[in-house]
């Protein structure tokens, strides 16, 4: 039986994280964002992405970028089956390397497709021993992998929507209104509302959300108990958090507080 989810990680490269998914029907998000840098592959069928206002199809060999921040999505297509790989990858890691984010947000390079797969197979393989090399030396490749053109760059926009989105992450854990939120950005209400979902793919109270999610996981990577994660993470309760991490990251808190003491 094909295994539906399983997450890798290993204490000596603490930078990084793998998650295999042999059946993408039993594993479907939210709109939702990382604090990492994450990149994926598509290993059988298709499924639908989306990568802040863009949306398209993908298929198997295609891989998926995306940028810290971006919100994104991958879901099946009508219940087909579908699989995929995916990395996600610390950013200060990524920049001692001196690593660039790619203004793509997926490409159908065959060469990287074939490479990211032994990528994945390295970290599954328990034995070998010089692991971050091999990320290192795909990380230095990326670039010249990537097929030129295959997305497009997003517009700045309106600045102080990203002011928003600073004041949120910068207090995500506060009991935010939404009118805290225009008050640090100047911005009306409808407006705010409006505007912000364009620009990010979220609402605000969304956005919200999606931070605490994201710092949820980073304590639950820790070992941290799951009651005083929620707490500290601005959720109501345990049943909150235990919704919305199951919502956006398609695991529920306990699996993958589990999987971080492998």
């Amino acid at each position: 039986m094909i295994e539906v989810s399983r997450f890798w990680r290993d204490p000596a490269l603490p930078f990084v994280e793998a998650r295999r998914v042999g059946d993408g029907r039993q594993v479907c998000y939210a709109a939702h964002s990382h604090e990492s840098f994450s990149l994926g592959v598509i290993t059988g069928g298709r499924s639908t992405y989306r990568n802040a206002d863009r949306h398209i199809e993908v298929e198997a060999g295609t891989t998926v970028l995306m940028n810290p921040g971006v919100v994104h999505a991958c879901n099946p297509i009508a219940g087909k089956p579908w699989s995929y790989l995916m990395l996600f990858v610390d950013m200060p890691w990524l920049q001692a390397q001196g690593f660039t984010l790619p203004v793509q947000a997926w490409s159908r390079s065959p060469a990287l497709y074939r490479q990211l797969l032994q990528v994945f197979a390295d970290l599954f393989d328990v034995s070998l021993a010089d692991r971050e090399n091999r990320l290192a030396a795909l990380f230095a490749a990326l670039p010249s992998l990537l097929e030129a053109g295959s997305a497009d760059v997003q517009d700045a926009g309106n600045p102080r929507l990203d002011a928003a989105a600073a004041f949120i992450r910068a207090h995500r854990s506060d009991p935010l209104s939404l009118e805290d939120i225009c008050a640090a950005c100047g911005l009306s209400r409808s407006y705010l509302i409006r505007a912000f979902r364009q620009r990010f793919g979220l609402t605000p109270h969304g956005y919200l959300l999606d931070q605490r999610v994201q710092l949820a996981r980073a304590q639950l990577r820790q070992g941290r108990a799951i009651a005083e994660v929620a707490q500290e993470a601005g959720f109501a309760d345990q049943a909150h958090l235990q919704r919305a991490f199951k919502q956006h990251l398609a695991t529920t808190p306990g699996h993958y507080r589990k999987a971080a003491a492998c």
